[in-house]
């Protein structure tokens, strides 16, 4: 599985780094996560610079895409040569967004029949652009998932692993990153999160409708 971390100039390292670090303890043949970028090499909002696995049109390869949060992200949406670059396809690609990171989703037009979670400074933008803010930290709906808060990255990767690899996949790699003495709380946490949202998703219709999975 090949899975793509949009990563832009100012990013948020825990969003990038902790998906990345999660995705990758998945050990199957073919699964990658790499840091996807629009130009060789990004500086993060407190100065942390990484240099691009793969450049951004990279996404439209990849089976799996995270659009990670950053202080720019109002601006990149609206940056014509970057945004024709995300080429996605909800049909086929697992698309997720942590904090800021769901203003692209919204943009791409991944969000209009369903609501989505985010931050609560990103959270008024969001709401201008007619989506309803869910007061949680992670939602998915079909191919699209949202989280909110940037300790929520954890939520979003194993969502990806959950959905590529299967939930033994997802205790494996919860267990090998949790505080020593708290994995089981962490894998219980993590899976009720992520297991919830089927469940739940009727809960969360309105009145122009949510699409159907």
């Amino acid at each position: 599985m090949k899975i793509a971390i949009a990563t832009f100039e100012g990013f948020n390292e825990i969003d990038s780094f902790v998906a990345l670090t999660l995705l990758n303890r998945v050990k199957q043949s073919g699964w990658k996560a790499e840091i996807v970028c629009p130009t060789d090499s990004v500086t993060s909002m407190n100065g942390v610079t990484v240099k691009a696995q793969q450049p951004l049109e990279f996404i439209s390869q990849a089976d799996a895409v995270l659009f990670g949060s950053g202080k720019y992200t109002r601006n990149i949406v609206e940056d014509a040569a970057i945004f024709s670059k995300l080429q996605v396809n909800p049909q086929r690609q697992l698309i997720g967004s942590q904090c800021s990171g769901v203003l692209v989703l919204s943009k791409l037009g991944l969000l209009s029949q369903m609501p989505a979670c985010t931050d609560l400074t990103t959270r008024p933008y969001l709401a201008q652009t007619g989506v309803r803010v869910l007061e949680e930290s992670f939602f998915a709906q079909g191919n699209i998932a949202t989280a909110g808060g940037c300790l929520a990255a954890q939520y979003l990767a194993a969502w990806v692993i959950l959905r590529g690899a299967g939930k033994e996949a997802v205790e494996d790699a919860v267990r090998s990153v949790a505080p020593v003495g708290q994995s089981d709380n962490y894998v219980s946490q993590v899976l009720k999160v992520i297991g919830a949202t089927a469940q739940r998703k009727t809960e969360h219709r309105y009145a122009r409708g949510c699409i159907a999975t």
